[in-house]
C-alpha cells in the first residue's frame, strides 16, 4: 500500500460544506430567537453562542487528545483523502490489522473527524461574525469590526496548528500551542460578548480598587503560565510521573531533570538528541506544574476574597468555585491514575477560568487612588 500524503486537500470542499451544515443549526437558532431584535442584538447573541460552542470544541479537543485519537486519521484535512472515515474503511481496516491498538482505528478516526467537523463549524460562525460586524459597521451602527476580524485571523492560525498537530505526529510544542490557541479564541470571543452586553446596557466597565485590579491582572498572567505548563504535562504524558499527593515518589523534591523536561523543540517521547526522554525529565514537567498550581490557587483565593461584595462579586464566586474544581480534578488525575473524566474536567476548568478572568478584566477598570478595604472602596462597591 502506498504511503498516504500528510496533506491531501481533495476532500476540502466537502469538509467546508459539512462545516457550513454544522453552523446552520446555531445560525437558525439565533435568528429564530432574535428575529424581532435589532441587528446588534442578534450579533451579540451569535457571539455568545459561538463562545459556548468554542468552549465545547476545547473540551472535545481534550477528549480527542486524551483518547489518543489525534492521529486517528494520519492526513489533513480529511481521512485518507476522504471527507469521512466511511470513505476510508479499507485503509483504516488495514492499518488496524497491522496495529490493533492504534493510533489508527475506526473509533479514533471518527473522534478525530468529529473534532474537525466541529472546528470547521466554529470557523464558519466566526467568519459570519466578522462579515456581519463589518456590514453593520458600514451601515453606521456602533459595532466594532476589529475584534471579530482579528478573531477570524486567529481561528485560521488555529486551523494551521491543528494541521501541524497531525502532520508533525503530535509534536509536543505544536500540540501545546494548539491548546493555548483554543483558549485564546475563548478570550477573544468573551471580550466581544462583554462589550456587546455593556453597549446594550449603556454602561461602561465597573470601577474597582486599583489593588484589586492588579491582583486580577496577576491572576490572569499566572493562569496562562499554568495553562501552558498543564498543556506541556498533558502532551508529554507526564501526569503519572507522580502518582501521590502532596509528595512525589515519596519525596518533597524528587529527582528531576529540568533541562531535559523543558527542552521545547523535540519529538514526542524523545529528547532533542533523539534519545528516549528520561523519567526524571517527565518528573520535572509534572512537578513544575504542581508547584505553579499551589501559587495560582493562593492568588485565586485572595482575588475571590477581594471581589466579594463588589460589582464583580459574581466573578469572585465563580473564581472560588473553579479554583476548588481545578484542585479536585487535578488531585483526581494524580491519585486515580489519570481517568478520562477527571482529565477532561481539568481542561474544562482551565478553559472556564480563562473565560471568567477575561470577563472580569473586560468588565472592570481601576479606580485610581482607592485602596482595597478603604471607605472609598466600599462606596465604589455599593
Amino acid at each position: 500500500m502506498d504511503a498516504q500524503p500528510l496533506f491531501d486537500f481533495s476532500p476540502a470542499v466537502r469538509l467546508m460544506l459539512l462545516g457550513i451544515a454544522v453552523a446552520l443549526g446555531p445560525l437558525a437558532w439565533v435568528w429564530l430567537r432574535n428575529r424581532q431584535a435589532e441587528p446588534a442584538q442578534r450579533l451579540a447573541a451569535l457571539t455568545v453562542l459561538t463562545l459556548f460552542l468554542t468552549f465545547d470544541l476545547v473540551l472535545f479537543g481534550a477528549f480527542t487528545r486524551l483518547t489518543d485519537s489525534g492521529l486517528g486519521c494520519p492526513d489533513w484535512p480529511g481521512c485518507y483523502g476522504s471527507a469521512s472515515p466511511s470513505g476510508a474503511i479499507e485503509q483504516i481496516r488495514a492499518e488496524q490489522a497491522r496495529m490493533p491498538t492504534g493510533p489508527v482505528t475506526h473509533g479514533k478516526a471518527w473522534i478525530e473527524m468529529l473534532h474537525r467537523y466541529l472546528a470547521t463549524g466554529v470557523g464558519v460562525l466566526i467568519l459570519t461574525l466578522a462579515v456581519t460586524s463589518w456590514r453593520q459597521r458600514k451601515r453606521g451602527l456602533p459595532v466594532s469590526s476589529w475584534w471579530p476580524g482579528f478573531t477570524l485571523v486567529w481561528v485560521c492560525l488555529q486551523g494551521a496548528f491543528g494541521a501541524f498537530t497531525v502532520t508533525m505526529k503530535l509534536f509536543p510544542a505544536i500540540v501545546t500551542l494548539h491548546l493555548l490557541g483554543g483558549l485564546v479564541l475563548l478570550a477573544l470571543l468573551c471580550t466581544q460578548a462583554v462589550a456587546y452586553r455593556q453597549a446594550r446596557q449603556g454602561a461602561g466597565p465597573a470601577a474597582i480598587p486599583a489593588e484589586t485590579r492588579n491582583w486580577l491582572v496577576a491572576a490572569f498572567v499566572l493562569l496562562w503560565l499554568q495553562v501552558a505548563l498543564g498543556g506541556w504535562v498533558s502532551t508529554n504524558y507526564a501526569v503519572l510521573a507522580c502518582n501521590e499527593f502532596p509528595t512525589c515518589q515519596g519525596s518533597w523534591w524528587p529527582p528531576m531533570d529540568l533541562r531535559g523536561g523543558f527542552e521545547l523543540w523535540r519529538e514526542l517521547g524523545k529528547s532533542g538528541a533523539g534519545e528516549h526522554i528520561t523519567f526524571a525529565a517527565l518528573t520535572a514537567i509534572h512537578y513544575a506544574h504542581r508547584l505553579m498550581a499551589y501559587g495560582l490557587f493562593v492568588v485565586l483565593g485572595l482575588l475571590a476574597w477581594q471581589l466579594r461584595g463588589g460589582p464583580l462579586r459574581l466573578a469572585g464566586r465563580w473564581i472560588a468555585v473553579l479554583a476548588l474544581w481545578q484542585f479536585a480534578s487535578g488531585l483526581s488525575n494524580v491519585v486515580l491514575g489519570w481517568p478520562l473524566v477527571a482529565a477532561v474536567a481539568h481542561t474544562g476548568g482551565a478553559a472556564a477560568l480563562v473565560v471568567v478572568l477575561t470577563w472580569a478584566l473586560r468588565a472592570s477598570r481601576a479606580e485610581r487612588g482607592v485602596a482595597a478595604g478603604s471607605p472609598a472602596a466600599r462606596r465604589v462597591s455599593a
